[in-house]
């Protein structure tokens, strides 16, 4: 579907905006998805079409797609890559609700509307006057707390008489790495998290013969990504267990696009083997000098030598020697996080409800909805939770 919308806007002609409902429209974007990300303000690994493409084939769900572009003169110069999930009262919805894709428990950090650099207003305008008219609820999850074009398009909502709601959701802590040399780098730790590693790394090549190695070759890939998802859901099977890895969709989202992120260059999936065993997997990836650490696990038999410390801080090691000007621990603020990084960004959730009684009523069940979810989490034990 296409709609002209005024020529008011900061373009010379028309801009129109466009829905993307099909899966084929959706793999034709494929090149003008990633120039249009690569001249953005947020282009990043989570925004890709490879990782989102992936994530639709893999994790939509009974979700309908519904990416939305902008285009002026002919020129894509934005994109919302959204999915809608239909009103449902089994399922709580009084209102369809519109999502990014790549939401729910695939880990995608950073998401946002795509926009050409310098095209911001135009952009945020077409949207918000397309969005306006439907009847929907908004929630747009793992947004930067700074910085989000999503933001944008909020603001405009709301001057169309929408509500909006902001909550900061989580941190990403990130190690600076531009100009830093890898003892530059150790120097600025703590001295006893600094001492730890150095202790634990030395006491693995005394007892044994230990290699870091880096998957290469798509035999490797396949390989490894299944060992690291098995040593991560045995590590948490006792502890109630891990949502990365919990279903066989999230399973089969891994298995593809490791795959895919091997071909491109960006995959960097590491194996600690200590004799020739493998004692801890590291899975990021390495995109336009970002290094994004996703996920790791570890054999519990090395516990003892740290073997989940030790890759770590050579994955750190690496990113640095390939260019790397930052190394981005993405969402969650567990401890060992902090030990090698003293910077963090906030994420956010941001939720738009339309105007009148039936927006009003449904931003209440959601906020009723959660005030007992939190009431329930005060209440019961955590194993129960678990």
């Amino acid at each position: 579907m296409i709609a002209t919308l005024p020529g008011t806007l900061a373009c010379l002609s028309s801009v129109t905006v466009e829905t993307i409902s099909d899966v084929p429209h959706f793999a034709a974007l494929k090149q003008e998805w990633n120039e249009l990300l690569q001249s953005s303000g947020s282009d990043g690994l989570f925004l890709t079409w490879e990782w989102l493409y992936t994530w639709w084939k893999h994790l939509a769900e009974d979700r309908q797609l519904l990416i939305i572009a902008v285009r002026c003169e002919g020129v894509l110069i934005a994109l919302a890559p959204c999915c809608l999930s239909s009103a449902s009262l089994a399922h709580r919805r009084l209102l369809p609700v519109l999502e990014f894709l790549g939401s729910g428990f695939a880990g995608s950090d950073y998401l946002d509307v795509i926009v050409l650099r310098g095209h911001d207003e135009e952009a945020c305008q077409a949207l918000s006057s397309y969005l306006a008219g439907e009847r929907m609820m908004l929630r747009w999850t793992q947004l930067k707390r700074r910085d989000c074009v999503a933001a944008g398009v909020a603001a405009a909502l709301v001057g169309n008489g929408w509500s909006a709601a902001e909550t900061l959701t989580n941190i990403c802590p990130f190690i600076p790495l531009a100009g830093k040399s890898w003892d530059s780098y150790l120097a600025t730790l703590g001295a006893e998290h600094r001492y730890n590693f150095h202790r634990k790394w030395k006491r693995l090549n005394r007892d044994y013969s230990v290699n870091l190695e880096q998957v290469r070759t798509q035999a490797q890939c396949r390989e490894s990504i299944d060992l690291l998802i098995a040593q991560h859901n045995l590590r948490w099977r006792d502890r109630g267990g891990s949502d990365a890895f919990h279903t066989s969709a999230l399973i089969a989202f891994h298995q593809e696009f490791s795959q895919v992120a091997l071909e491109r260059g960006w995959l960097r999936l590491y194996v600690l083997r200590v004799e020739g065993k493998p004692a801890a997997c590291l899975y990021g990836f390495l995109y336009r000098q970002t290094f994004y650490f996703y996920q790791s696990s570890l054999d519990a038999a090395y516990d003892k030598y740290s073997a989940g410390l030790v890759t770590l801080g050579l994955a750190i090691k690496s990113a640095i020697e390939e260019g790397a000007v930052e190394y981005d621990l993405l969402h969650g603020n567990e401890a060992y996080k902090s030990h090698w990084s003293c910077d963090s960004r906030g994420l956010i959730r941001l939720e738009m409800y339309p105007p009148r009684a039936l927006g009003w009523i449904c931003r209440k069940s959601v906020e009723v909805e959660r005030s007992a979810r939190r009431i329930v989490r005060r209440m019961l034990p955590k194993g129960v939770l678990a």
